[in-house]
């Protein structure tokens, strides 16, 4: 199975080859010229095109399937263009998963982990694979669904990810009433979303009650919790406040700004996050 590579970016896009597939997408934080000449940027089969009045459209100057499978961060992945440029994963997760999946084999057999806003699940795989007990959770029931397809596609991986369809914050608040524990969470929030049911959901109002909610559900002896942002406006030191704040200065925080990696080896930022453990990583 192909690879995703990261072949160059700049004048704010960026040229991946997904697979079988080259494709150009939007990379605000590109701020450089493009390493590579306007031919090899020219054979993309796709390019993602943002509307002056908000999202966008793909652009494709060939036929491709409507999904196809690539390798990435220790797993295979299912790739399906969606209308608002993505690609079913986030590329700059990579780490992330590593570090799920080897925080999880250190921690009890059967951790109750959460991944909240989980998209297309490979979080939730990696923390399965290290051993967790999962509840995968996103308001999209296709998004769900995704997920699932790609746990088939890695048969490594244990069954053990609840998946649920559901909003985030009635979620939370039916477990907290309920006294179930999670003592992981794992959460990429976006700007704005709305719930099944058409809960909003802002993130300049909801970050912080959705957090003092998470460390409530995570009980009287928390393992983790792993932050994960990709709003503008946002630093890593303002998730390490606020992790320090929900923890009362108790245990250890990385944070820093989530890459990837070009083919030449320079790094294209794309997100920031923060990782709270009570134990400190080796």
């Amino acid at each position: 199975m192909n690879p995703y590579v990261l072949l160059d970016s700049g004048d704010q896009m960026k040229l991946e080859l997904a697979g079988d597939v080259l494709m150009a997408r939007p990379a605000p934080q590109a701020l450089w010229p493009r390493s590579l000449p306007p031919k090899e940027w020219d054979k993309a089969a796709g390019v993602y095109v943002r509307s002056s009045s908000g999202g966008g459209q793909w652009d494709w100057k060939r036929r491709v399937p409507a999904s196809w499978t690539l390798a990435h961060g220790g797993f295979d992945i299912l790739v399906k263009p969606t209308d608002f440029g993505h690609l079913g994963f986030f590329a700059e997760q990579a780490a992330n998963w590593r570090t799920l999946e080897e925080l999880c084999r250190r921690l009890p057999s059967g951790t109750k982990a959460l991944n909240l806003f989980a998209y297309s699940g490979l979080a939730s795989l990696a923390m399965a694979r290290g051993g967790a007990q999962v509840t995968h959770l996103d308001a999209a029931k296709g998004m769900v669904e995704w997920g699932r397809e790609i746990h088939a596609l890695n048969p490594d991986v244990p069954n053990n990810v609840r998946w649920i369809v559901d909003d985030v914050n009635t979620f939370i608040a039916r477990e907290l009433r309920r006294g179930n524990v999670h003592q992981g969470v794992v959460l990429d929030p976006p700007s704005f979303g709305r719930g099944p049911k058409g809960q909003l959901w802002k993130i300049e109002q909801g970050l912080v009650p959705l957090l003092e909610s998470c460390r409530a559900i995570m009980g009287p002896d928390p393992l983790f919790m792993l932050l994960s942002m990709h709003s503008q406006g946002y630093t890593p030191v303002s998730l390490e406040r606020v992790l320090a704040h929900l923890f009362r200065g108790q245990g250890h925080i990385i944070t820093g700004e989530m890459t990837v990696a070009e083919r030449g080896g320079k790094l294209l930022p794309s997100g920031i996050h923060a990782l709270w453990t009570k134990e400190k990583l080796p």
